[in-house]
């Protein structure tokens, strides 16, 4: 099975950063099982946004943004943030 480092973009990091520590626990248990499988059967695509082919996560009310690259295997996230404002640019 290929492992995909997680790769933060600095929105989704300023985001982390600002959770509380329960939540922060969550996502990244979250992330950590996406590096190992990044297309578990409850991920769902997300139609073109940002021009990529960009796959959303659900954890609670929050959404993990991300795209898959496989040369060099990477996950990239794009954005994490409340489901009302995840999908806002």
């Amino acid at each position: 099975m290929a492992f995909f480092p997680a790769e933060f973009s600095l929105r989704s990091e300023k985001y982390i950063r600002k959770l509380d520590d329960v939540m922060k626990k969550r996502i990244k248990d979250k992330i950590d099982k996406l590096e190992t499988n990044p297309f578990p059967s409850e991920i769902e695509k997300v139609e073109d946004y940002l021009g990529e082919k960009v796959f959303r996560a659900r954890v609670g009310n929050h959404r993990i943004l991300y795209i898959v690259r496989h040369n060099p295997n990477k996950l990239i996230i794009t954005k994490i943030d409340k489901r009302p404002r995840v999908y806002q640019r």
